[in-house]
């Protein structure tokens, strides 16, 4: 028996891997041989199921990082392909709730049994299911939360015992490979699903609060289906703008709106509508969530410092003819992206801006020169999407005149259809706006957002206040969810 400290062992895969990390008999693969690692805190718990096992491993005692270390290693070998291999509708039950499983008897106060599994396997099949977007697991002083982000908004799914919302973190950072023993840092992970033959990437984000741990998982589905722009929901006058701005050889189109506005979709519509064998079409994604075998398509890793920038600087060496950028965030993406429109390609990319106007002034802040950004910029779309109103809708009788509707509309009432929301699916509106000699130079003048925005609207731009207040007149909407989207912005 011999020490060794201070090193990464390599996980080793045994039959008997679950009762090794319970009584902390660690097996692993070091300088290619079969061990067993053990610390000398839990040292006579290992030889006694080492006497059992009847494995000719050397037994290496070694510190307590290194052994934690592979102990986390062990963890998600055992565990991470649980999802990944098998089908996650095999093991749960399909109309059982969250609140109902819970309320099964089972067994779930134990982190690596069944029950515990199949409730966060169900937590992902019901995420699914729903069309949720965002899953929030909260802790507070007594209970913990569930809640799925659908249709932009979040809906309590259950409310669950402190103990057992523990347990359901603890697995899901297995799942996501990250450290299960630390809960006082932020910790960014992923991990990818298999549920009902759909791949689901999945975004895990962990913080500390004041009670516990808080979850926030963003689900990306890949799909081979791309919707067109008028299964968006975008009007007609609009769509013909978004034609005539593709039709363009080079030059910078840009999709802005908060997180979640279905700005990537709008992009991938747009490829879908120039894409031609004739083109060479490359984009740069995180993460690539449509499939399309007629683009070339790259998933950045900042693990590996392929960044948007850096991934853009080695596209333009691809003699592309159109590039989308999934999203400039900083100068340097933003400068790369200009210059190759400016050089005879059709850039495509999105930005986190409130309204159109506003890009222009994003992109001054981010230290852009007003002179580029007119040369460049061929068109600005933002867009946001509206959840619309159920069959159950009721008729409002409210006085809205104040945003100049003079005639009732409709308000959500709730059914079993639209699980008692009052809403059932979602359009896309937007404000699209095409630049002329007139914008480039107010831009050139660094003019504010509010004297670009009259101008735009001066030059026949349908704001999306406007937009809004078509769909409450139309009965497609109601009040509430139009203020939630910005009919007072």
């Amino acid at each position: 028996m011999k020490t060794i400290i201070d090193t990464n062992f390599q996980p080793l895969k045994i039959e008997n891997l679950e009762e090794c990390i319970k009584y902390s008999l660690l097996p692993a693969k070091f300088e290619n041989k079969n061990i067993f690692v053990v610390i000398k805190e839990n040292l006579i718990d290992a030889l006694n199921l080492y006497n059992k096992l009847s494995l000719p491993y050397e037994i290496v005692i070694t510190d307590k990082d290194s052994f934690n270390r592979l102990n986390q290693k062990l963890l998600e070998l055992k565990t991470q392909n649980e999802l990944q291999n098998t089908s996650i509708e095999d093991e749960i039950i399909e109309d059982l709730s969250l609140d109902q499983f819970l309320k099964n008897g089972l067994d779930i106060l134990e982190e690596n049994s069944a029950p515990i599994i199949k409730f966060v396997n169900s937590l992902f099949y019901q995420a699914i299911q729903k069309n949720a977007s965002d899953v929030h697991i909260e802790t507070h002083e007594n209970f913990g939360l569930i809640r799925f982000r659908i249709d932009g908004v979040l809906v309590t799914q259950a409310t669950i015992d402190k103990n057992i919302i523990n347990l359901v973190i603890n697995r899901i950072k297995v799942i996501s490979n990250l450290d299960i023993s630390e809960k006082r840092m932020p910790q960014d992970g992923r991990c990818q699903i298999k549920v009902i033959d759909k791949n689901i990437d999945i975004r895990v984000s962990i913080i500390p609060t004041y009670f516990g741990e808080k979850v926030v998982m963003r689900l990306l589905m890949e799909s081979n289906k791309i919707p067109s722009l008028e299964a968006l929901g975008f009007n007609q006058e609009i769509i013909k703008g978004f034609r005539s701005l593709l039709e363009h050889s080079y030059g910078m189109i840009l999709v802005t709106g908060p997180t979640g506005s279905g700005k990537s979709t709008t992009l991938h519509a747009f490829l879908q509508i120039i894409s031609t064998p004739e083109k060479n079409i490359i984009t740069i994604e995180d993460p690539v969530e449509y499939k399309n075998n007629n683009i070339n398509q790259i998933q950045i890793n900042p693990k590996i410092n392929l960044t948007f920038a850096n991934a853009l600087k080695s596209v333009l060496r691809q003699d592309p003819d159109v590039i989308m950028v999934g999203e400039i965030r900083d100068k340097e993406t933003a400068s790369t992206a200009i210059q190759a429109a400016l050089t005879g390609h059709l850039m495509l990319s999105t930005l986190h801006t409130n309204n159109a106007a506003a890009t222009i002034s994003r992109l001054m802040d981010m230290g852009i020169e007003p002179f580029l950004l007119s040369s460049s910029i061929i068109g600005i779309l933002s867009q946001r999407l509206v959840r619309i109103l159920c069959d159950c809708k009721e008729i409002d009788y409210n006085d809205y005149s104040e945003y100049g509707i003079s005639t009732p509309i409709s308000k959500a009432k709730g059914c079993k259809k639209c699980n008692f929301t009052g809403y059932n699916k979602r359009k896309a509106i937007g404000e699209l706006f095409i630049m002329d000699d007139e914008i480039k130079a107010l831009i050139a003048k660094k003019s504010n957002d509010i004297e670009l925005k009259q101008a735009m609207i001066k030059k026949g731009m349908t704001t999306l206040k406007e937009n809004l207040i078509t769909m409450l007149k139309n009965h497609e909407t109601s009040i509430n969810e139009a203020i939630r989207v910005g009919l007072r912005d």
